[in-house]
């Protein structure tokens, strides 16, 4: 069976949680969309870990953890992970790399740094990983895939040379900024050639055959639905689908055989980067519940910068769960809240003195109010509670009313960092 876990908003629901703690029943995880932009948390027995490129069933040996074709691979950083999660004391994962996946090259970074320095104040708030230069060129077809890594010298330096004389261009007219040497890049690419030359497969075939044999098979998404280049808040959004329907292009399979669909949605919502965020909460109550989030602070895993913090947006997680084609809610980082006298959630948006519970566009996102809701907190620590009906009065209502609120079943219930912290519905 092949399950999606994907996110409701604008990342940093829990998603590498929900992933790692579903892989002991796995066979394969797979990255199929994004890169090393953002990142994913787990807490388990060996530690505390945030994982870029690495699938999140790294952590268990029976698990084969595959790189898509849908993902912007960039070589080092994945074998960087790998080195270090061993420092750590976890076993080498079992690791293989789509020969259809696209290579993000050292060049994408620096145009990623180079266009957030020309916007200046009108930048998109990029982790400047080399994502949307990368995408750009897989879509202009000017890319490489693994497979031309594994090409003859001369077939791959006479790209690595037509690549270089176009990508000058740009540098010297636009950023006046050094211009790239094909000969460095050629020996970069051989470098890579023979990092990941082991780790190649087929994924069509591999995956496909995976199916046939009836192999647990889970796709692990990146960021949220909110980030997605097609329904999210365009343009301040990723730049590869985040949405569990492109995981069949991503993770090489047949749309169809995805038969559920765990869309994991934030008890509380928190986002990095620019754009519209309509619950989102400033000052003192802000700093607050950042301090208190997460499993040691509201921060990107990848970039460490302070993450942008609100309520529980009732009109965006509900937009979240249906472009994803939810067919169960894992709610996460519920405990945090259990400070909160009053919890506000927002119910709807005020746009223009109209009160609407549809997700428009960004737009009239930028000048959406929200409509507030408060719920009564329960004011205790619920962490090592097991049993649904063991929670407090007011935090089950809390999630009672999220759930009609969603028009989904909310089926797991995060209460703490750690991979056993799950009660079950």
């Amino acid at each position: 069976m092949v399950k999606a876990v994907v996110g409701a908003n604008w990342g940093d629901e829990g998603k590498g949680k929900i992933t790692d703690m579903l892989a002991k029943d796995a066979d394969i995880v797979i990255r199929f969309q994004g890169g090393a932009n953002a990142g994913h948390t787990i807490v388990n027995e060996y530690g505390k870990f945030a994982l870029h490129l690495l699938p999140s069933g790294s952590f268990n040996e029976n698990v084969i953890n595959m790189i898509g074709n849908g993902v912007a691979l960039d070589i080092p950083k994945l074998f960087n992970e790998i080195a270090e999660i061993e420092k750590q004391g976890v076993k080498r994962p079992n690791i293989l790399v789509s020969e259809r996946a696209q290579v993000l090259m050292p060049y994408h970074i620096l145009f990623d740094t180079y266009e957030e320095e020309r916007l200046s104040d009108r930048k998109f708030g990029s982790t400047k990983s080399g994502i949307a230069p990368f995408f750009s060129d897989k879509y202009a077809k000017t890319g490489f895939q693994v497979w031309e890594l594994l090409q003859d010298d001369d077939v791959l330096f006479e790209k690595v040379k037509n690549t270089v004389e176009y990508k000058n261009l740009i540098i010297e007219h636009i950023y006046h900024k050094p211009l790239l040497v094909a000969e460095e890049l050629f020996e970069t690419l051989k470098e890579y050639r023979e990092m990941v030359r082991p780790y190649v497969v087929n994924s069509v075939e591999f995956m496909h055959k995976a199916i046939a044999e009836g192999k647990n098979i889970l796709l692990e998404g990146q960021l949220g639905s909110l980030k997605d280049p097609d329904f999210g808040i365009y343009p301040f959004t990723t730049s590869s689908p985040t949405i569990a329907g492109y995981g069949a292009c991503g993770a090489s399979i047949p749309p169809y055989e995805i038969k559920e669909i765990i869309t994991v949605v934030k008890a509380y919502s928190s986002a990095v980067g620019a754009g519209a965020f309509v619950s989102e909460i400033f000052g003192d109550e802000a700093d607050e519940l950042r301090r208190r989030g997460g499993d040691g602070g509201e921060y990107g895993a990848t970039t460490g910068r302070p993450r942008r913090m609100g309520w529980f947006d009732c009109v965006a997680s509900r937009y979240g769960c249906m472009v994803q084609g939810t067919t169960q809610v894992a709610f996460t980082v519920l405990d945090v809240l259990g400070y909160l006298d009053e919890i506000p959630i927002c119910v709807g948006y005020d746009i223009n003195g109209e009160i609407t519970k549809s997700f428009p566009t960004t737009d009239k996102l930028n000048i959406a109010k929200p409509v507030l809701k408060k719920l009564p907190g329960w004011k205790c620590d619920i962490r090592g509670i097991k049993k649904y009906e063991d929670l407090p009065e007011n935090c089950r209502n809390y999630i009672e009313f999220i759930e009609k609120e969603l028009g989904y079943p909310i089926k797991m219930v995060s209460n703490g960092p750690a991979r056993s912290d799950m009660i079950f519905r």
